[in-house]
């Protein structure tokens, strides 16, 4: 017969066990690995759910999504996005795992630009480009807790005048919002003190398949729009505006990602595979379909809404195998694939394209929505 110590501490363990587990998020993940403090400001983990079981985690390091599970075609929940299972990962392994992207989301050629007359030159992170706001991209910094509840998160970005060279000091705001019917809407909003450029995106690598040891060419990919922008070798837009039509880009019509990728095509080669924006046919309706990503394995579909001119699919072709993220899985090349809602690429120095400067008084809005389903 055990004793009465035995026993206690027996329970104890049982107890100590089963609050552990409790702590964990529906994804598994633990927010205790999500709370440091990084140039003096904390991070943590926050949680957004809904009636239907749906959870979307996002931590405030870069306004990151780290988890989104969602229920498939049998009403198992499934992670759909790529990340990290702690902040230390995020600090050290580069990446733009699931980022609200600022400054600028994409290139600007050669990190420079003109505006009112001043010549700027910015970070040259990229082939020579500056992406996704430089070296220190919003990305790498942590943002500010405005509010928070079970289904909705506000985080502020105060950047400084001179914050990776850009002008003005901006406060930007990014809202997640997870909606009754199963969609993450994202709203953006900034301001300035003096004449800058903003272009935000959301850069989540989603993998439908629900496994992220499954390479996401079996995907089926509608896009609506009829033309993209070229490339050259450095993924730099050339500023030509080409049709889709009879290229490997045209997904006017649904078909999988994989069913062109390898073909022989200079774009193709350029990017790497997918890493072109898309001129949106929606002209600026977000209540129009922009894109629409399904899972013939999970059932899950993905509509993407926005009021953005542009997307950008990235079909993760610099994926490599050397990144080990959440739960120990390898990440190889192509196993998830971005949809960046956004402004053109290097659009500061292409004025004939959408405009992505605000100027003081003024107010930059820009909004996404990722809405999640089940094919029927």
């Amino acid at each position: 017969m055990p004793s009465l110590l035995a026993l206690a501490l027996a329970l104890s363990t049982v107890s100590c066990h089963d609050a552990a587990q409790k702590q964990l998020t529906k994804s598994g993940l633990d927010p205790e690995k999500f709370v440091a403090e990084i140039n003096g400001k904390p991070t943590a983990l926050y949680t957004l759910t809904n009636d239907n079981g749906m959870e979307v985690c996002i931590t405030n390091f870069g306004g990151r999504i780290v988890s989104i599970m969602a229920p498939d075609k049998e009403g198992k929940f499934v992670d759909v996005v790529l990340g990290f299972d702690s902040i230390s990962d995020y600090q050290n392994i580069p990446s733009d795992f699931g980022a609200a992207i600022g400054r600028y989301a994409n290139r600007i050629n050669q990190g420079r630009l003109v505006l009112d007359g001043d010549s700027i030159q910015l970070p040259q992170n990229n082939f020579g480009h500056c992406l996704h706001g430089g070296p220190t991209g919003w990305q790498y910094q942590v943002y500010d807790v405005k509010s928070h509840d079970d289904n909705s998160l506000t985080l502020v970005m105060n950047s400084p005048d001179g914050d990776n060279n850009f002008p003005g000091n901006v406060t930007a705001e990014v809202t997640y919002t997870l909606t009754p019917d199963n969609a993450i809407d994202i709203k953006y909003s900034a301001t300035t003190d003096k004449t800058t450029v903003i272009n935000m995106t959301n850069h989540s690598y989603f993998n439908l398949n629900g496994d992220p040891n499954m390479p996401i060419t079996n995907c089926i990919l509608q896009c609506n729009a009829s033309n993209y922008t070229p490339v050259d070798s450095t993924y730099m837009t050339t500023g030509e505006i080409a049709t889709v039509k009879e290229t490997p880009f045209d997904f006017t019509q649904a078909k999988a990602i994989g069913e062109d990728i390898e073909i022989q095509d200079e774009q193709l080669k350029n990017g790497n595979g997918y890493d072109h924006n898309w001129v949106l046919d929606t002209n600026g309706d977000d209540t129009k379909v922009a894109a629409v990503l399904s899972s013939p394995v999970t059932g899950i579909t993905l509509t993407v809404y926005t009021d953005e001119p542009g997307i950008q699919i990235y079909t993760g072709n610099f994926l490599d195998g050397t990144v080990q993220g959440k739960g120990g899985n390898i990440y190889e090349k192509r196993t998830g694939v971005c949809l960046e809602t956004q402004h053109y690429p290097d659009s500061p120095n292409k004025p004939e394209w959408p405009s992505v400067v605000l100027r003081p008084g003024e107010t930059y809005h820009s909004h996404c929505v990722f809405q999640f389903g089940v094919e029927k």
